[in-house]
């Protein structure tokens, strides 16, 4: 199954043939969900998706949650291991959908799809928009058989970005991983040796993911001869990076890993950091 559906492949499904999740994410997004979404769409929040943390320099600022906290929460939206999943936000999955979708398929989940293009393009397409609040179908216990797989901690981080045969992605936009600007975290910048690319690069005509075919030229043009799965991808705090992630799905490029805390850990952690000006590099890091 493809990480991506189209709206008009969802238009003609079976509407109990899959649960459809609004992931719109934080900020006043339950309040736009209430305004309207999909019809039959069940709303999950960013907060659903990471634990809350006092200390992002362990995490980062959306570390992911205790996998059983998220087992409860599938199993509260009705969600079993065979159950479809769609997912959608209106930032063209750079936010939670992404994530959500990532989470699943960490745990094993394989029927999860993002849809491409979102809310909007979903609206373009025809579909219904209600304010109506569907229930999820009856709550279920939903069973996971390990923890989330596929992520990288910081030492193997700090490893792979001196390793010419590993490849550290950072998907933020360019200014940031220049040291220009950072609007979120403490220090501007990025980690030595992370090469750039940003997430809004998977991205085409009318908000949709570029088709497989030139996402896996893009990416074969920067991986060279490293692996997919010797390839670690970060954000600000692990959520945008799962854009990119998902991206690689799509291109068949499988097995990148997810370095959660991102640089919102790593900027904490009075660790090297890299400029357009040269490298700040504390003693003996």
């Amino acid at each position: 199954m493809k990480p991506l559906i189209e709206a008009t492949a969802l238009k003609q499904l079976d509407p109990y043939s899959f649960t459809l999740i609004d992931a719109r994410g934080f900020g006043n997004s339950r309040e736009r969900y209430e305004q309207g979404h999909i019809e039959g769409a069940l709303y999950v929040d960013l907060e659903d998706l990471a634990s809350h943390t006092d200390n992002a320099a362990v995490g980062g600022r959306h570390p992911l949650p205790d996998v059983d906290r998220f087992a409860n929460l599938l199993g509260k939206l009705g969600i079993t291991p065979d159950t479809h999943v769609i997912v959608y936000d209106d930032k063209v999955a750079a936010n939670p959908a992404a994530r959500f979708w990532w989470m699943l398929r960490s745990v094993g989940h394989e029927k999860v799809q993002v849809l491409n293009g979102g809310l909007q393009v979903a609206q373009d397409a025809g579909l219904n928009i209600t304010t109506d609040i569907s229930a999820p179908s009856e709550a279920t216990q939903y069973q996971v058989k390990h923890g989330f797989s596929g992520t990288a901690e910081i030492e193997e981080v700090k490893a792979a970005a001196k390793d010419s045969s590993r490849m550290v992605i950072d998907v933020r936009e360019t200014p940031r991983y220049l040291g220009q600007t950072e609007p979120l975290d403490l220090i501007a910048g990025h980690i030595p040796g992370a090469v750039n690319v940003p997430y809004n690069t998977n991205m085409g005509e009318g908000n949709r993911y570029l088709s497989p075919e030139q996402l896996k030229a893009n990416y074969g043009k920067v991986f060279g001869d490293v692996k997919p799965e010797q390839v670690i991808v970060h954000c600000g705090s692990g959520v945008t990076a799962c854009h990119t992630l998902l991206a690689l799905e799509q291109a068949g490029l499988t097995g990148a890993k997810l370095y959660v805390g991102s640089w919102s850990e790593w900027s904490r952690r009075d660790l090297p950091i890299a400029t357009e000006n040269g490298i700040i590099a504390p003693e003996n890091k």
